[in-house]
């Protein structure tokens, strides 16, 4: 088991209610602030996305956002050299597209990673069929490739996708784009199809935008993932403070 799920199942054990906050890599100079003030309000792990230009889950915020990212270069050794400064003490997991490690190497991207201390790759565009060569780079060194189950996952790709995901399982509570939403979607049916077949930690992501709406979906989950109400606070502007301020609102609500 890699140490990742070794972390959050210990979380679930202690009775407590996941909140990982999403952030784009590079978005803003002060990234990495942004990050600790997170964690500092309460985030139990970290997702971090790494710019790509032709994204096909994110909506329109954390596009508009990926862009800023890229136009001031931010790459994956740019995120590994920003990541040195930042004193967090959860779990990172990083977000964003096959090619961009298959163009970087897949060895190379899973020891790069985990040496900065990411622990986790979300990678949506990777099927099942085509993930033996990167998880195998990632069993090389502890880095867990997490699996997405959508509503429309039938029930026998429901236990193929939770038996291959390690760290937790990401239930996306619709069929959609990232972005904000007024309810939590199919969350609980989601949840539910994966816990018919497994017991890997759950956490509702996509169109999570409220503390209520997160309060009512970590009512049926393991935890919540919040993206693009968050990253929208910060082309905004917020600085590290309203950051803190609004992940410590999530974190109420989760209590």
């Amino acid at each position: 088991m890699k140490s990742l799920e070794v972390q959050l199942r210990a979380l679930r054990q202690s009775g407590r209610k996941a909140l990982v906050p999403y952030f784009v890599a590079g978005a803003t100079p002060d990234w990495v602030r942004h990050v600790e003030a997170a964690v500092q309000a309460g985030a139990d792990a970290i997702e971090i996305g790494i710019p790509f230009s032709d994204p096909m889950m994110d909506g329109v915020v954390i596009q508009e956002a990926a862009l800023r990212a890229l136009k001031a270069g931010t790459t994956i050794d740019s995120l590994c050299s920003d990541l040195a400064s930042l004193s967090a003490t959860v779990p990172l997991v990083a977000m964003t597209y096959y090619n961009m490690f298959h163009h970087y190497g897949l060895e190379r991207s899973a020891g790069k990673l985990r040496a900065t201390g990411i622990c986790g790759a979300i990678v949506p565009d990777l099927s099942l069929e085509e993930a033996d060569d990167w998880k195998q780079a990632c069993d090389e060194h502890d880095l867990a490739t997490v699996f997405l189950v959508a509503p429309s996952t039938s029930t026998q790709r429901v236990a193929q996708v939770t038996q291959a995901s390690e760290g937790f399982v990401y239930a996306s509570a619709r069929m959609a784009v990232t972005g904000e939403a007024a309810d939590i979607g199919e969350a609980q049916r989601v949840v539910e199809s994966v816990r018919a077949v497994c017991d890997t930690p759950t956490y509702v992501g996509i169109g999570i935008s409220t503390p209520a709406q997160a309060s009512r979906a970590a009512h049926v989950s393991d935890g919540v993932i919040v993206g693009s109400a968050l990253v929208r606070l910060i082309l905004d502007g917020a600085d590290a403070a309203k950051v803190e301020t609004f992940v410590a609102s999530f974190r109420l609500a989760l209590e």
